[in-house]
Parts: structure tokens; C-alpha cells; sequence
């Protein structure tokens, strides 16, 4: 399927392909070796793992014998491999070490040479304290959220044109767009944006989601620099905005720098022809399945243009364990999301997530596992023992089975087994997760059907804005939610333009030009839940107690200490009247006073009042 070779990594350095690049020719060799790359670029003194193990790769490197001269710093082993331009060194970083540069010296054949390395200082713990339960998490697309930066739209050697007239090509969004934005990003009340992937994707065609990584520590040119995407953390982080993301470890791009070079054949799951995963869900679970079915989950590649990545190889999972931890300690992370978390197999996962929150202990990472069963989604998050004895460390796991469950819910005529029924209940497999508290929740994403076009309905609408925000968990809006963006259902316009981010567009959603009132209308509405809700420590790390949905209205409570806040979901088309007296456990007997975050409404409690159709309060119970 893929052989060894120079062909696509010549061809691509002759193109002008942005490497940080180590030219090194050994003077007076039979045949000069090239240091092309070194991987990771630069590290850390202070980790609690002393390992350091670097990625040497370039024409003939075996051939050169590396050592280190330089306190507190051991080289413990070098590791060739089948292929001659790799060698793989493990150096040790001692107490002794310390943040500058050291050299590293490789000797060829009557010659030799020295490579500087730098070590840093870490920084502070705070920089990397991870997105929790009192965040909300804004989710971009960065591709197609704002084009700050007209001059990076092209760049021949990557392939993949930009064209805003096909749904599947690039648009011209990058890092300064995003940057540009920060404030309105901050002003509807988000304290964390969740960056769909910006390393590189020189990939031929259909690259712009950045999920084929051709190259794990670079930026792709089209989004910026490194040193941009450092400045954006920087800039979110001054403006109590964390930065998360998106982490892919189960495969790369086809058009990757190393696979027409592999160190091994073992680099990548390779097999006689192309098979692709099962998507078998269940398997990570099931005590019955069949051990070829396994394989065929773990090993089996994502789609043609993304090789599955072999966390078997010891060399492999450093690289990508290692790969986290830079991005982490470089951009001073709030968090990472993992795209396809069990694909990658549950071994390598688990060590993965312990090696990662080992040294950023403070840290959150979120799991994607895409399935509707909470026993499958249950298994992946860390703090339980598994029936099978399996340890995860993995913090936090999307909602999936509570994000099918939503939009059916407000939508379907109400029955003893459907509509709101279906999210009452669907909260009792709360059981089966360690924390249900740090489930990252969501109606929408990048992936999905964007909820208004799920629901087709203000009201409805506002009741699942409003379910977000109050909800046990980690609340996660995908941008252009907050104008009421629709799609044709397909990845394309699911990822459409977000208004006002290209010259000459005729609206603006960050100023409100040219939007609809219905777009205003939903936007002031996640501003002022999103706002109300930084400050609402019920809602953070409080209780919830939730009454069986009836005759169409959900009430459900959150609370901690003295603060009570109450939500009421209407989904009637017309008014209801709503008795209070049904909830006395909860409010007491006095009952008290509920102000409406939203409308700033006064209800009395303590006697029935009236609930408008298709609305959401959340009440701030005064007693």
C-alpha cells in the first residue's frame, strides 16, 4: 500500500514546503548525511517524566553516531530503525538540567558535527488550568469563521486552492480572523473556544477541516504561523478566554512528510488492500466480540486519505504522547478535544491520558466517542474501575447519547415515551459516568445537523439555549448558533461562512449589520444566558433535581448553598398555567420570589402564574 521512498518528501521540499528545517552536511564524508528534521523542536526542564525522545530524520542519518556532552542531560539509547534516514534518540532531562541551549554531536565518517537544542523554563501551572464545568466553550471552525489575513488564502505547495464558491473547498479563515473576534467571542459570555485542528494539510483537495495532518508541529501556512496561534492563546487568555485543541492521534494525511519515508513498516496499520474501520462502537465493551473485528475497529483506516497510525509501535506512541505535551506547554492549553478517542485502542489511549494529565494535573480533556448508547461513552472517562478492569484517565467524554436525545425532544408530540420524556430520562444514566459534571453537552457541532435546522422554531430554540446553559455539564455552542445558521445537510454548509468575516459580505454578525431581528433576537438571548451563567455557581458545581415532564412543561432545579435557581421548559404552543405547589420539596414552603435572568420577569412562587408558549425561564429563586 505505502513503500519507503524519497518521491513525495523531495518533491515537496523542492516546492518550497515550509519545514523548520536542520541542514546538516558532514564535510569530508563518503557520502554526506543530511539532518533535515528534528521532532519535538525544543522542550522543557521540570516534567515529572525525565524522557526526552527525539525524531532524527534526513537522508543517511543512521549512519551517524550522536552523543551528549552537557549537565544533567544523558543520552540512555539510540534506535535505528529498517529505514537509514531515521534514528531515534532517548535522552534524559536530570534535576542537574537546566533552560538554554546544549548541543547535540553527530559523528559521520572523519567528520563530524553539533546540533544546538534548546530546553525552558515551564511555565506557570495557571496557564495550562484546564476548561471546567463553570466554562462555556465556543466552537470554531477556523476555516470558515473569518478571513483576517487575505495574503496566506494561497499556497501552491500545499495543494487544496481556496474557492468560496464550493462548500468543500477552502475559504480563507485563519488564526487573525479569530483573533480579530475575540472580544465578540467574550462579549456573548464564552470563557473557552474549542479551534477545530490548524496544523498543517497539504492535502490535494478537501483539507480545509484540518483532520489529515501532514505534519504535527506545524501551523498550516493558510490559517498563520505557530507564532501566531501562540499569540491567539495569548490574547483569549487575557481575556479570561481559554483556548482548546483539537487533537487527532489515529491518523495522519496520505500526503503526510513521512509516508513516502516511513522509519518502518509498522509505522502506519497497513494491510493487502484497503480496509477501512467498522466503526464498531460496542466492540471497546462487548465481552463477546471477535478479536478480527477488533483489529478491523482499531486498525482499520478512517477513510482512504487518512492512514491509521500504529500506537503500537513504542516509537510511534511517544511521538504522538509527546507531540500533546508540546502543543500543551507552548500555547498554555485550557484543554485538549480528541478526535475518535477509541479508535487508537484503548491501551495507548489510556497511557496517552495518564501521561498528559500526570504533568498537567490541573488539565481537562475531552473524548470524542460518537454514539447514542451512555454504557459506550461511560467506559471512556477515568475515576471508575470497568467491569473488564480497564483504567482510563481520561477526564471528560462528549455527550453524544444527551445530544441525539435533545432536538426529538423538543420536537415530537409529547407521549408517555416521547418528546421531553426522552432528555428526563435520559439524565438516569447519569449512573453510569464517574462525573457526570465534566460531560462536555452540546446540540450541534462540526459533525452534526446544526440545531436550527433541527428545530425550525424560535421557541424551541430558546428552550434548547436554555437547557445548555442550566444543564449539568460542560455547555459547547458551535459558532454561527448564536445568529441561527442553517445548513443543507452536508459537511459543507454545516461549515458554512460565518457572516461578516470576508470583505463585501452583507452582514455582519459581530456588530448586528445587516442581521434579521429573529438572528438578534437569538444572539441577545446567548448573551445574556451565557453572561448570567459565569456567575452562577448553582449551575457550576451544584445539585439537580428535575420533576417528570408534564402536559408538556420540564422543571428542573440547581442548587448549592442558599443560591436556587429554577428552569421551567414550555414547549406548548400556547400558554400554560404552571402550579408551583407541585415542586414544595424543593422551594419549601415559603416558596419566594423567581426573577427571570432572561426577561427580568417577577413570579410569585408561592401561587400559580402563567407561562408564555414556547419559552424558558430561568428563575434566580429569592426566598
Amino acid at each position: 500500500m505505502v513503500k519507503s521512498g524519497e518521491g513525495k518528501m523531495v518533491k515537496a521540499m523542492a516546492a518550497g514546503k515550509r519545514y523548520a528545517t536542520l541542514m546538516l552536511a558532514l564535510a569530508g564524508a563518503t557520502a554526506a548525511a543530511e539532518i533535515e528534521r528534528i521532532e519535538p523542536p525544543n522542550w522543557w526542564i521540570g516534567f515529572d517524566d525525565p524522557s526526552l525522545h527525539l525524531l532524527v530524520h534526513g537522508e543517511g542519518v543512521a549512519e551517524l553516531t550522536p552523543s551528549v556532552a552537557a549537565p544533567g542531560i544523558a543520552l540512555r539509547e539510540v534506535r535505528r530503525t529498517a529505514n537509514p534516514n531515521y534514528l531515534f534518540l532517548h535522552l534524559a532531562i536530570g534535576s542537574e538540567a537546566t533552560a538554554g541551549d546544549f548541543r547535540i554531536r553527530f559523528d559521520g565518517d572523519g567528520s563530524s558535527e553539533e546540533v544546538e537544542y534548546r530546553l525552558a523554563e515551564r511555565g506557570d501551572a495557571e496557564r495550562t488550568r484546564g476548561f471546567s464545568s463553570a466554562d462555556a466553550i465556543y466552537l470554531i471552525t477556523p476555516d470558515r469563521f473569518a478571513n483576517g489575513n487575505p495574503n496566506n488564502d494561497h499556497d501552491e505547495a500545499l495543494g487544496d486552492t481556496l474557492d468560496r464558491s464550493l462548500p468543500l473547498a477552502r475559504h480563507g479563515g485563519d488564526l487573525q480572523g479569530i483573533s480579530d473576534r475575540l472580544d465578540y467571542i467574550g462579549e456573548l459570555g464564552f470563557t473557552a473556544i474549542w479551534l477545530n485542528p490548524v496544523l498543517e494539510n497539504a492535502m490535494p483537495e478537501y483539507s480545509y477541516h484540518g483532520y489529515s495532518t501532514t505534519d504535527f508541529y506545524q501551523v498550516d501556512p493558510r490559517f498563520g504561523t505557530n507564532e501566531e496561534l501562540v499569540a491567539l492563546a495569548d490574547a483569549a487568555r487575557q481575556r479570561g478566554i481559554g483556548l482548546i485543541m483539537d487533537v487527532i492521534v489515529n491518523h495522519c494525511g496520505l500526503q503526510h512528510w513521512w509516508m513516502d519515508d516511513l522509519p518502518s513498516d509498522d509505522w502506519i496499520n497497513q494491510w493487502e488492500g484497503y480496509v477501512g474501520t467498522n466503526h464498531g462502537k460496542t466492540l471497546s465493551i462487548d465481552p463477546y466480540g471477535a478479536e478480527a473485528d477488533r483489529r478491523e475497529f482499531y486498525d482499520g483506516w478512517f477513510v482512504p486519505v487518512m492512514p491509521d497510525l500504529n500506537q503500537n509501535n513504542p516509537l510511534m506512541a511517544q511521538y504522538l504522547i509527546q507531540n500533546a505535551i508540546w502543543w500543551i506547554e507552548t500555547l498554555g492549553l485550557a484543554g485538549v478535544r480528541m478526535d475518535t478517542y477509541p479508535y487508537a485502542g484503548k491501551e495507548f489511549m489510556a497511557e496517552w491520558s495518564r501521561r498528559v494529565m500526570t504533568e498537567f494535573p490541573n488539565f481537562n480533556v475531552v473524548g470524542e466517542e460518537w454514539t447514542n448508547n451512555p454504557l459506550i461513552a461511560a467506559y471512556w472517562q477515568g475515576g471508575s474501575v470497568k467491569h473488564d478492569g480497564y483504567r482510563s484517565w481520561l477526564p471528560s467524554v462528549m455527550d453524544f447519547p444527551l445530544q441525539i436525545a435533545l432536538a426529538p425532544a423538543l420536537k415530537d408530540d409529547e407521549a408517555w415515551n416521547a418528546g421531553l420524556i426522552a432528555i428526563y430520562e435520559s439524565l438516569a444514566n447519569d449512573i453510569v459516568y464517574p462525573n457526570p459534571h465534566n460531560l462536555l453537552i452540546f446540540a450541534d457541532n462540526h459533525d452534526t445537523t446544526r440545531v436550527f435546522t433541527q428545530l425550525r422554531d424560535e421557541g424551541l430554540f430558546e428552550l434548547a439555549m436554555a437547557y445548555l446553559a442550566t444543564m449539568r455539564g460542560i455547555p459547547q455552542i458551535y459558532y454561527g448558533t448564536e445568529i441561527l445558521m442553517t445548513d443543507g445537510g452536508d459537511h459543507g454548509t454545516i461549515r458554512s461562512d460565518f457572516p461578516g468575516g470576508w470583505p463585501g459580505d452583507a452582514a455582519d454578525a459581530a456588530t448586528g449589520r445587516g442581521l434579521s431581528e429573529a438572528e438578534l433576537r437569538a444572539q441577545a438571548l446567548l448573551r445574556t444566558l451565557f453572561n448570567w451563567r459565569k456567575n452562577a455557581a448553582a449551575v457550576h458545581r451544584g445539585g439537580l433535581t428535575h420533576f417528570r415532564p408534564r402536559d408538556g412543561v420540564y422543571v428542573y432545579f440547581r442548587y448549592l448553598d442558599e443560591d436556587l435557581v429554577m428552569v421551567v421548559l414550555n414547549k406548548n404552543a400556547d400558554a400554560y398555567t404552571l402550579d408551583p405547589s407541585r415542586f414544595r420539596e424543593v422551594l419549601g414552603k415559603a416558596s419566594g420570589i423567581g426573577i427571570d435572568v432572561v426577561r427580568g420577569g417577577r413570579f410569585d412562587l408561592s401561587k400559580p402564574f402563567d407561562l408564555e408558549p414556547r419559552t424558558a425561564l430561568v428563575l434566580e429563586v429569592k426566598r
